[in-house]
């Protein structure tokens, strides 16, 4: 019970201390994470054989510190519902040999994370701010999940498991997603599938929903960025225009 009472303060400080705006690259803080992206630090920590030897290898303090409001190159994904920062390896070299890493997701007005899957990773996803839809499908067979999250509620992605996050409401949403493996890499489904060969796509599609090749094209463009904005219903109620689409 202890330790539960230990989490559920955590979060809830996590929760109040949220950021009332999307990430910004502000120079009011002091510097932190400089080894973000330096290829060679991680290459050396990957090779360390112990883990005090890593820690050796990061002398600076303040380099065991993520800032999501400030974040490094590269860790960052902006579309028009919002924004996505991640912890990884890669931006945050620490977290070699951790086995862990992790993103916190801004999600405006009827934004939405759209249908990805991590590739080696399991996502725990606990919101901390607003209202989340959440949906995932593990597999061939298997019946999608739904869910709407409130403040300090959590659901569990299973690795590889194709799934979506999304914001009903007409203020922000934050989350904060766990991962277990320190690269857990990420593919957004619709746009790596229509990223395929037209006369693949066209053959995948089938009977029903046949198109000519500049149909593919003018899908692939239809498609909005990682974190979109959209769901019509929404749209009206926040009386947000939606983008044209072309």
């Amino acid at each position: 019970m202890r330790s539960s009472s230990l989490l559920l303060t955590f979060v809830s400080t996590l929760a109040a201390a949220a950021p009332t705006s999307s990430p910004s690259t502000g120079s009011s803080r002091p510097p932190v994470n400089s080894l973000a992206n330096n290829v060679d630090v991680i290459h050396s920590l990957m090779l360390a054989p112990r883990a005090v030897d890593r820690i050796a290898m990061i002398p600076k303090d303040s380099d065991f510190v993520f800032d999501f409001d400030s974040p490094p190159a590269n860790s960052s994904t902006t579309g028009l519902g919002g924004s996505t920062v991640a912890a990884t390896r890669q931006s945050f070299p620490p977290l070699v040999g951790a086995g862990a890493a992790m993103t916190v997701g801004f999600l405006g007005p009827c934004g939405f994370n759209t249908p990805h899957t991590h590739p080696r990773s399991v996502e725990l996803n606990i919101l901390v701010e607003g209202r989340v839809s959440t949906q995932f499908v593990l597999e061939n067979g298997a019946r999608t999940v739904s869910n709407d999250l409130l403040p300090m509620q959590m659901t569990a992605f299973p690795q590889g498991a194709l799934h979506t996050e999304f914001n009903p409401d007409c203020s922000r949403a934050t989350f904060v997603a766990a991962f277990t493996n320190e690269d857990p890499g990420v593919q957004q489904e619709a746009q790596s599938f229509f990223g395929l060969d037209p006369a693949i796509v066209e053959a995948a599609v089938g009977n029903g929903f046949t198109f000519e090749g500049k149909d593919v094209n003018r899908f692939r463009d239809l498609i909005p960025k990682n974190v979109a904005s959209g769901v019509e219903a929404c749209l009206k109620k926040c009386n947000i225009k939606p983008e044209p689409s072309s």
